[in-house]
């Protein structure tokens, strides 16, 4: 056979500017941009948002702290900010009534959203009616939610007192006396809150097996023991969450005091951390020493928020 005749090898070269295998062509990056380029604008406007309203006032705040104003000059003051808010004894007084605070909201506002899920859990007829009632004081703006009660406390008038009086029980200075002042802006604030909370717990609880319960009557179990032993095992995730974000919320309790005792109270007997931030701020113009104060308050939660994590994760393993 000669040369003449033979099969021509053919070689398949690749069109100029063609993609090759394994290789992605500009074309290819064009079309991969162009489809995630809607994702990335909301992506990178989100982290705008969060750089701004979020990160750079936490900054700000850490180089207030170190700072001191005067004479419309702004100088270093080093750590002269901390020990005068350390030697305040405002200080030492409004931490003891934010953790009073924080321990009876707890007491409150933990324990009973839990309790009221589960009878909402319970119950077989009206349920989506009694969530919305359980769920319509967090609807309300929380200014209204307060005078409403400031108006329930008052000890002439007041709804409470009121009652009270039909019983043949002694009025009482809601408001007015360092032993309740703090016991009513508890019980205003957990009624103020505790809807977004049940509404998480009932949630929670609707995702639990029925055969869990089916075999906890089977051996005989009962309510509470169905509860203790069904209920809150399942919603410990939960349950641990929801613990940590009301702790961190109420630290930072500010709108019910400020609203209900003017912020301070009888001899000072509601004032929070954060309304003594406010007053640093806004009545002393002590910037430094305000920055100083959320600073405390951001590295004592930050530090409960960390230890929290690192013993959760130690019981889950």
């Amino acid at each position: 056979m000669s040369a003449s005749t033979l099969p021509a090898r053919e070689t398949a070269l690749p069109p100029q500017g063609a993609e090759r295998p394994g290789q992605p062509g500009r074309s290819g990056l064009t079309r991969a941009l162009r489809r995630n380029l809607t994702a990335h604008g909301f992506l990178i406007g989100a982290v705008l948002c969060f750089a701004f309203f979020s990160w750079y006032p936490m900054v700000r705040e850490f180089v207030l702290a170190f700072q001191k104003t005067k004479d419309g000059r702004t100088t270093w003051a080093g750590w002269s900010n901390l020990s005068y808010v350390f030697h305040d004894p405002a200080f030492w007084q409004a931490w003891r009534n934010t953790l009073l605070f924080t321990g009876l909201a707890l007491v409150l506002g933990f324990v009973l959203p839990f309790l009221v899920a589960v009878l909402l859990n319970e119950l077989r007829h009206g349920q989506g009616y009694l969530r919305l009632l359980v769920y319509l004081p967090v609807m309300l703006p929380p200014v209204a939610s307060v005078l409403l009660f400031k108006y329930l406390y008052d000890p002439g008038y007041g709804l409470f007192n009121r009652i009270f009086d039909l019983f043949g029980l002694p009025a009482q200075q809601w408001l007015q006396s360092t032993d309740t002042a703090m016991v009513s802006v508890v019980i205003a604030a957990t009624w103020m809150n505790m809807g977004s909370a049940t509404l998480v717990y009932l949630a929670a609880l609707q995702a639990i097996p029925g055969e869990l319960y089916e075999a906890a009557e089977l051996d005989g179990a009962g309510l509470l023991r169905k509860i203790w032993h069904v209920t809150v095992p399942q919603t410990r995730l939960v349950l641990s969450l929801m613990f940590l974000m009301q702790i961190i919320a109420t630290m930072q309790v500010f709108t019910e005091p400020f609203l209900l005792t003017n912020g301070a109270g009888p001899e000072g007997s509601t004032t929070t951390v954060v309304y003594l931030i406010y007053q640093y701020a806004f009545n002393f113009n002590n910037y430094g020493g305000a920055a100083a104060l959320g600073l405390c308050l951001l590295v004592l939660l930050a530090g409960f928020s960390a230890m929290y994590v690192r013993l959760s994760r130690d019981s889950d393993t």
